[in-house]
């Protein structure tokens, strides 16, 4: 099954922005491939960085900021640059320098950053199965999940589960859908859909979810 075969009877996700963490989604195989460097990017720019080295510094950092620019895209119309974002969370600690090295996305603080800076709803989630995403979007619009950065290549094996962060866009029983940050091309990048089973081997078992679907 392709990236993007889906139940057409209950799946047609609605129109939400897609963002590429590099900002330039037609270079996501190059520089995943090592062919471009981040210092190649012309529209860093636009990630709202005071200069390219702290785009380069971030760029490969923020996939849940891409993931809460495009949440807040969908949801305010408004799209707010990614690292904007990002050096407002600092303050909360969603993110923690060690050394030369950037930790994080970190759920809790995050869930506070959105609570006080965005009046967004949000909760941890742990210990939950692929299969139960469908359950969290009854109850929230939108589900940041953990897997493998991998998971753009959806017929690999990968080699753990976790370390990379997607928008869940849509879930039931026998699908996901989601927006993928780093997707090498748009296939792998916008309304991408698997079969719970394959997004399951990817899957960490925790995320955020976000935006309750009552308000």
């Amino acid at each position: 099954m392709s990236a993007n075969s889906a139940n057409p009877h209950t799946l047609s996700p609605p129109e939400i922005p897609y963002f590429s963490q590099w900002e330039d989604p037609t270079c996501a195989a190059g520089i995943i491939a090592g062919d471009i460097a981040l210092s190649d990017i012309r529209l860093w720019r636009q990630s709202g960085a005071a200069s390219q080295e702290e785009f380069i510094e971030w760029a490969n950092h923020v996939c849940g900021m891409c993931c809460l620019k495009m949440v807040l895209a969908a949801v305010s119309g408004t799209v707010v640059p990614i690292l904007e974002l990002t050096q407002r969370s600092l303050a909360y600690g969603a993110y923690v320098r060690e050394g030369n090295n950037i930790k994080g996305l970190i759920y809790a603080p995050f869930v506070e950053y959105l609570r006080q800076e965005l009046g967004l709803t949000a909760q941890v989630k742990v210990d939950i199965s692929a299969e139960d995403i469908a359950s969290q979007l009854n109850l929230h619009r939108f589900f940041i999940a953990s897997v493998h950065p991998s998971i753009r290549i959806p017929e690999s094996v990968p080699p753990g589960k976790g370390g990379h962060l997607v928008l869940v866009t849509r879930a039931n029983a026998g699908f996901v859908t989601f927006h993928n940050p780093s997707g090498h091309d748009i296939t792998t990048q916008q309304d991408v859909t698997l079969p719970v089973e394959t997004f399951a081997r990817f899957f960490a078992g925790r995320g955020i979810a976000l935006v309750s679907n009552t308000n």
